[in-house]
C-alpha cells in the first residue's frame, strides 16, 4: 500500500472535487490511476510531497489503458486486440483531460 503526505493526499481530494475518480489498473497496482470520461492516467508519488503523472495519459479502451499506435498512415487507441480510432474528437478529449489533470497537480501555494 503506498503512503501518502498529507499534501499528496489534498492533490487527490482536489482531483475528486473536480470530478476525477479513482480507479485500480491490477498491471500497475503500486500507482493511483485516476480517471474522468474517457480518459485515465497513472500518477506516481513524488518523493516529498507531490504526484507525477506515470507514463502518458490514456484514452480508455474497453475500461483499460490503451496505446497509441500509427498504421496505414491513421492513428488508433489500442487495448489488446480492440482499436479504436485517434478521432479528432477524442484526441481533443485526452489533450483536455491531460490538461486539467497538470493543472490540479501543480502545487497550492
Amino acid at each position: 500500500m503506498l503512503e501518502l503526505t498529507p499534501q499528496q493526499m489534498a492533490i487527490l481530494e482536489r482531483l475528486r472535487e473536480r470530478g476525477f475518480a479513482f480507479a485500480a489498473f491490477p498491471l500497475y497496482a503500486s500507482y493511483i490511476g485516476v480517471k474522468k470520461g474517457n480518459c485515465a492516467a497513472l500518477l506516481s508519488p513524488q518523493n516529498g510531497a507531490g504526484m507525477n503523472v506515470y507514463s502518458e495519459a490514456s484514452y480508455l479502451v474497453k475500461g483499460q489503458l490503451s496505446v497509441r499506435v500509427q498504421r496505414g498512415g491513421r492513428e488508433f487507441f489500442v487495448w489488446k486486440k480492440s482499436e479504436w480510432e485517434a478521432t479528432p474528437e477524442r484526441c481533443a478529449e485526452l489533450a483536455r483531460f491531460r490538461a486539467e489533470l497538470d493543472e490540479l497537480l501543480l502545487p497550492v501555494e
